[in-house]
C-alpha cells in the first residue's frame, strides 16, 4: 500500500485528481469546480458510459489507476450503491478520496469506507454541498445566539428535471426522494446545535419502484419540534425552503440556502458556491493528510426508513 502522505505533492503542485462516474452533477458541479481551482489537475474520468473531452477516459477505477500511476486522488460521484467498492478500492491504493453525498447507500457501508480511510492513514472527506450554500453559515451564527422552537422543512423538486431517466434513483438503496431530502437534512443537522431524532416518518413508493418519491418526516431535536415534506414531483417553481422560528424572530432560507430573510425582510442571495467550497476544502485536508466526515443526515435517512409507515402509489416513468 503506498502511504498517503508520500501523494499529496506531486511535482507540479497540483492535485491530480481522477472522477469516478460522469454524469449529470459531476459534468455540471465538480468538472468546473476542479477546472477553476488552481490546486488541482483533473487528469482522468472513469465511466463505461460517459466521458469528457480532452481528459483521459477510463471504464473503471481500476484502469484509471493503471493509466495514471501518479493520480493522488479521487472523486466518486458515482450512484450510492457503488461507492463503497470503489472508496475502499481507492484508499487500498493510497488515494485520497473525496465522496459526493449521500455517502453509501448504507449507514454500515459509509462507517467501513471512514474505518477503512482511518486505518490506511488515508484523507476522505464526506461532502455535504448544501451546507456549503452562501446563506447556511450566517443563518447558523444567527441561530447560535437563540433558541429555536420550531423547524419547518419544504423541499419539493421535479425528478424528471433534475434526474432526467435516472432509473437508479428510484432503486433499492436509489434513495428516491431523500437524494434531494438529505440536502436539507445535512443544512438543519448543521444549523441546530442539538441532535435531531426520527420520531415518525411516513413514504410514498411507486408501484414497481423500490425507493420513495414523497416522505413526510416528524422530528424534533431536544425541545424543538421539525416538520419535513420532500416531494419529488414538483412541477413549476421548485420548493428548497427552511423556516426556523426561535424566540427571538424567525429566518427562512430558501433556493436551497442561497437566499435568507430574516423576520421578513427583503430576501438576500448570493452566488452559488458550493462546490467550490468542497473542493477548497479537500485541497486543505488532503495537504494536511486529514479528513472530515459526518454522517449525521445519513443517519436520519436511514432511521426514516426503518420505521416508516410505507403507501404504494401510481406507478413513475420517466
Amino acid at each position: 500500500m503506498t502511504n498517503a502522505t508520500d501523494r499529496v505533492l506531486p511535482r507540479d503542485g497540483a492535485i491530480r485528481l481522477g472522477i469516478v462516474g460522469i454524469g449529470k452533477i459531476a459534468r455540471d458541479q465538480h468538472v468546473p469546480a476542479i477546472l477553476a481551482d488552481p490546486r488541482y489537475a483533473l487528469v482522468a474520468t472513469a465511466d463505461p458510459h460517459g466521458s469528457l473531452d480532452d481528459v483521459a477516459t477510463y471504464p473503471d477505477l481500476a484502469a484509471m489507476m493503471a493509466g495514471v500511476p501518479d493520480l493522488d486522488a479521487v472523486a466518486i460521484c458515482t450512484p450510492p450503491a457503488y461507492r463503497p467498492a470503489i472508496a475502499m478500492a481507492a484508499i487500498d491504493a493510497g488515494l485520497a478520496v473525496l465522496l459526493e453525498k449521500p455517502t453509501a447507500a448504507t449507514l454500515a457501508e459509509a462507517e467501513g469506507i471512514v474505518a477503512h480511510a482511518a486505518g490506511a492513514d488515508v484523507s476522505v472527506m464526506a461532502t455535504w454541498h448544501s451546507r456549503e450554500a452562501a446563506a447556511v453559515a450566517e443563518a447558523r451564527a444567527w441561530i447560535a445566539e437563540r433558541d429555536v422552537s420550531a423547524v419547518q422543512i419544504t423541499w419539493k423538486e421535479d425528478i424528471r428535471r433534475w434526474h432526467p431517466g435516472q432509473d437508479w434513483i428510484l432503486a433499492e438503496n436509489g434513495f428516491g426522494v431523500f437524494d434531494p431530502g438529505i440536502n436539507a437534512l445535512s443544512i438543519l443537522t448543521f444549523l441546530l446545535p442539538r441532535p435531531v431524532r426520527v420520531e415518525t416518518a411516513r413514504i410514498a413508493i411507486p408501484e414497481g419502484r423500490g425507493a420513495p418519491i414523497a416522505a413526510t418526516l416528524a422530528m424534533a431535536a431536544g425541545d424543538t419540534r421539525i416538520t419535513t415534506e420532500f416531494d419529488f414531483l414538483q412541477t413549476g417553481p421548485q420548493s428548497w425552503d427552511i423556516r426556523i422560528d426561535t424566540d427571538r424572530g424567525s429566518v427562512l432560507l430558501s433556493d436551497g440556502g442561497a437566499t435568507i430573510a430574516i423576520d421578513g425582510e427583503a430576501p438576500r442571495t448570493a452566488a452559488n458556491i458550493e462546490y467550490p467550497a468542497i473542493y477548497a476544502r479537500f485541497a486543505e485536508l488532503v495537504a494536511a493528510g486529514e479528513s472530515e466526515v459526518d454522517l449525521s443526515p445519513l443517519r436520519l435517512v436511514a432511521d426514516a426508513l426503518r420505521i416508516a409507515e410505507r403507501t404504494t402509489v401510481a406507478p413513475f416513468a420517466f
